[in-house]
């Protein structure tokens, strides 16, 4: 069998699939999981979903349906029969779900990131997917099941984050088909998308006035980066969570190739946030820190200071 049939007979074989996506997880992360977790209840089959503490979802996720519905980490079963990941690269990525996921019977990975470990007993890990989105929506035909708005909500979402709108070059015919279908289910485009990308809080708003006015672009390596500290969330009453999109803005800057947020975490690591047009494979920089991701987005942690974290990313990239 192929990946795809096997991640669909062990979820169809087990009595309980836990489901679990990575720490802090994005829009491709939540939206698979959520979807599938959706499907399954709807089908009459018995699961849980949840995610490693910090257990906060971001604010720009918070329109997804499902949440109310996901389990605490703290109660996620020890030993579950079948254990499915999603958008997840490595195991450490899943933060304190990684006892369960090595004492599970089957480990189905369910990623499209190039660098994914391939940790599970089954891995469904397909690198031109446009987002994990993408294979779920493939599983749930498989498994002959069906969707309902609930779970279309969770892949347009997901898809939607991972395009970039369907403005990044992984989208595909496919994905668009997959949006048309998705769309179908009466998927509240205009509300979704502002949650998603549009909807700020003005206390935010103005931290990325503050950010914008230090962010360093490095011309000859055609690079631009910003920091976000603990003092400035502070300052400014906004939580770590909320600058999620903060990349995003920084990315249109016309002079740079590859951009970079790094994030200071509660416990003084940075948590950064590379991006790239194409042209530079960011997917390698970051797994030069132990990170991952793919070509056009990455990211790592590490506890390097910040001005050799810069210097050490600066110069992996091209001089021109």
């Amino acid at each position: 069998m192929n990946a795809l049939a096997q991640a669909a007979h062990a979820i169809d074989a087990a009595d309980t699939v836990a489901l679990a996506c990575h720490v802090n997880p994005d829009g491709d992360a939540l939206g698979s999981m959520l979807a599938l977790h959706h499907v399954l209840r709807a089908a009459g089959r018995p699961s849980v979903a949840s995610f490693s503490e910090p257990f906060v979802v971001a604010p720009h996720y918070r329109a997804l349906p499902g949440l109310d519905l996901l389990t605490p980490p703290s109660d996620y079963p020890s030993s579950p029969d079948v254990m499915v990941t999603f958008d997840c690269g490595s195991l450490a990525r899943l933060g304190d779900l990684q006892r369960p996921a090595k004492d599970a019977r089957q480990l189905v990975v369910i990623d499209h990131h190039a660098s994914n470990d391939r940790f599970g007993s089954v891995n469904l890990v397909e690198p031109e997917a446009a987002a994990t989105a993408v294979l779920v929506y493939r599983l749930v035909e498989h498994l002959g099941l069906s969707l309902n708005r609930e779970a279309a909500v969770c892949l347009y979402a997901g898809i939607v984050c991972d395009t970039g709108r369907f403005q990044y070059e992984s989208t595909t015919d496919e994905v668009f088909e997959i949006a048309r279908d998705l769309v179908g289910y009466d998927v509240p485009l205009a509300d979704l998308n502002r949650s998603l990308f549009e909807e700020h809080r003005f206390d935010y708003l103005r931290m990325v006035g503050e950010l914008l006015g230090r962010a360093t672009l490095v011309p000859d390596r055609r690079f631009v980066w910003v920091a976000v500290s603990q003092a400035d969330l502070r300052h400014f009453g906004v939580t770590i969570e909320e600058t999620e999109g903060l990349i995003d803005i920084i990315r249109r800057t016309r002079e740079a190739d590859v951009s970079c947020v790094l994030k200071e975490e509660p416990d003084g690591s940075l948590r950064i946030s590379l991006r790239s047009l194409g042209a530079v494979d960011v997917r390698t920089i970051a797994q030069d820190f132990g990170g991952g991701g793919h070509r056009f987005a990455a990211g790592f942690v590490t506890r390097l200071p910040l001005a050799d974290t810069v210097a050490r990313i600066a110069s992996a990239l091209p001089v021109t």
